[in-house]
């Protein structure tokens, strides 16, 4: 069995092309994007991937909500892509694919959300590890690379137990939180990503009043861009305000 024919078991009327990945309104986020605090080494090896000392596959990544192990995972669809690599994203809500141009290049599997991966999606992340085990054909398909990610360490997640053994097999890394400093030039970030100016006022003022929680933070700076659009207003404090009192029931 192939990556195809894996990826296709469990969602036969898939089409096998390229195809936009889904993951929201603004540009994906690349490695020079994120803020590294105290995970040099993990940023370092992602940004070395595939030409690391020791085993390239699997590797998990694990650490809590909003520490940014979509951002990392979505930032590596763009690089195995740039170097001609085929990829496949799976997560809780979705699974795509696209092909490499040349059939004998590798494929780089991206796992995310592994602890809330429905029995559908988990038996196929189980089915990637067992292709990406077994020896490839030389005249049908390059090899299959895991890279995953979860909010705990593998043996901790919620998952059935084969697929938790393997996500156990290869490199751990533990994603530790960003300090103020680091969470204030992420959010800068961020909002640059997204076309905005977080002035200082902003972004004191989301630090000091709301969880330093990267991904709630980030989902808050995309409701007030389309509230400031939609309004024709400069994104500032008394329009965050305005903005959650319309919200308020």
């Amino acid at each position: 069995m192939n990556q195809m024919d894996v990826f296709a078991s469990a969602h036969p009327a898939a089409p096998m092309r390229q195809i936009p990945l889904d993951l929201g309104p603004v540009a994906v986020p690349g490695l020079d994007d994120f803020v590294a605090g105290q995970n040099t080494n993990l940023l370092t090896w992602l940004r070395q991937w595939p030409d690391v000392q020791g085993p390239l596959s699997p590797a998990y990544i694990w650490g809590s909500s909003g520490a940014g192990k979509t951002h990392l995972l979505r930032a590596m669809v763009e690089r195995a892509l740039g170097l001609g690599l085929g990829v496949i994203w799976l997560n809780a809500q979705t699974c795509q694919m696209w092909d490499a141009a040349d059939p004998m290049s590798p494929t780089l599997a991206l796992i995310d959300e592994c602890e809330a991966l429905s029995d559908e999606h988990q038996h196929l992340a189980f089915n990637l590890f067992i292709e990406s085990a077994s020896p490839s054909n030389p005249t049908e398909t390059g090899p299959l690379y895991i890279l995953a990610a979860g909010n705990v360490p593998p043996v901790d997640l919620p998952v059935r137990d084969d697929l938790r053994t393997r996500l156990g097999w290869g490199l751990i890394f533990a994603l530790s939180g960003l300090a103020e400093d680091g969470v204030r030039e992420a959010l800068r970030l961020e909002a640059a990503r997204r076309g905005m100016r977080l002035s200082d006022e902003l972004s004191a003022y989301l630090l000091t009043r709301y969880s330093r929680d990267l991904g709630s933070l980030t989902q808050l700076l995309d409701r007030l861009d389309r509230y400031a659009l939609a309004e024709h207003r400069l994104i500032t404090v008394p329009l965050l305000k305005q903005m959650l009192a319309a919200e308020s029931p």
